[in-house]
């Protein structure tokens, strides 16, 4: 753990609202590793996002922190000020959002955006930040003479590689990546995944991959995490937790994606709604979709536990076949 570049330790993030308080994440902890691709996989709700965004503390109300640290590099970004929380967005992480559209000004050439990311950080004249932002994008295989157009003179593909050309602006040694591929055909998507996995190998960051898309989580992540109702349910080896799932949660998510190669397999989708997180029952929150349900269950929260498998999982049918 000394090791890790990010280090999340009983983190919980609430939602307050007049009908209540929802917590979105609940006493998360995980670390990345410098160069290391971790994958946050679940439904939408889960809570993924939601962690993304406290690691930057992009949140406002009526969202807050009670409880929890995050440490980048041993330096506790919860209690940073603005002036460290400014030099730490961009310079040690940056994100990438879902909809590249939403994340880029309109009415601003990408020229001006990924210029005014550089002069705001670096004390560079305008044209070494000009001939940076030529350079970005040519690092994300478009052209510069591109700098002048604006983001609807671009196709999604190019957008969304645009976004990323301004998140590698300072080159950070964390990239978040909340679903960025997730209005892109597949196509475009594969090319997007293998150009990121290229500027990995260039620039040597880590990357908090987010996605619902377990099956493609496999492919890129060396570990995943798996998210339910705000809790992390389990976590491990990519290639184990997609191969070998050991939560009846993941195993309804990797079953619910079908295989390319191989013999042709039924897929099975999760019984009932994601729960209400206003309305949490007492034990395992994912008690009333589990097939497998238990006693324990109902009464007593699970816990992340060492499996065989050499993953961490939250279960007590787990712990009953052992």
């Amino acid at each position: 753990m000394s090791q890790a570049l990010l280090e999340i330790n009983n983190l919980s993030v609430d939602y307050v609202s007049p009908n209540g308080i929802a917590r979105a994440v609940n006493n998360v902890s995980l670390s990345i590793a410098p160069g290391e691709t971790l994958g946050l996989a679940g439904e939408s709700g889960c809570g993924k996002s939601t962690l993304a965004f406290a690691i930057s503390r992009l949140h406002k109300a009526p969202a807050l922190i009670p409880e929890g640290e995050i440490l980048y590099k041993g330096k506790d970004v919860l209690k940073m000020n603005d002036k460290q929380l400014r030099a730490f967005r961009w310079n040690d992480t940056s994100v990438v959002f879902q909809s590249a559209m939403n994340s880029l000004n309109p009415v601003i050439t990408i020229g001006e955006q990924l210029i005014d990311v550089i002069l705001a950080h670096k004390q560079v004249s305008l044209k070494q930040a000009n001939e940076k932002a030529t350079e970005l994008l040519s690092v994300v295989g478009i052209h510069g003479d591109r700098l002048k157009s604006f983001p609807h003179q671009l196709s999604g593909g190019m957008r969304q590689r645009v976004v990323i050309a301004i998140a590698l602006a300072l080159e950070p040694k964390l990239i978040i990546m909340d679903e960025p591929t997730t209005a892109l055909d597949v196509v475009v998507e594969r090319e997007i995944l293998n150009e990121l996995y290229d500027l990995k190998e260039k620039f040597g960051f880590s990357i908090l991959f987010i996605s619902h898309d377990l099956s493609l989580m496999g492919e890129i992540a060396d570990r995943i995490g798996v998210m339910y109702a705000g809790n992390l349910i389990e976590i491990g080896d990519a290639k184990t937790v997609f191969n070998q799932p050991s939560h009846p949660y993941t195993k309804g998510l990797v079953s619910s994606f079908p295989t390319i190669h191989g013999p042709k397999e039924r897929l099975y989708g999760i019984p009932g709604d994601p729960v209400n997180l206003l309305k949490l029952p007492s034990g395992c929150n994912f008690q009333a979709r589990c097939n497998d349900c238990v006693e324990n269950c109902k009464s007593d929260e699970p816990i992340l536990r060492a499996q065989a498998s050499g993953v961490h999982a939250a279960c007590h049918i787990l712990e009953v076949q052992k």
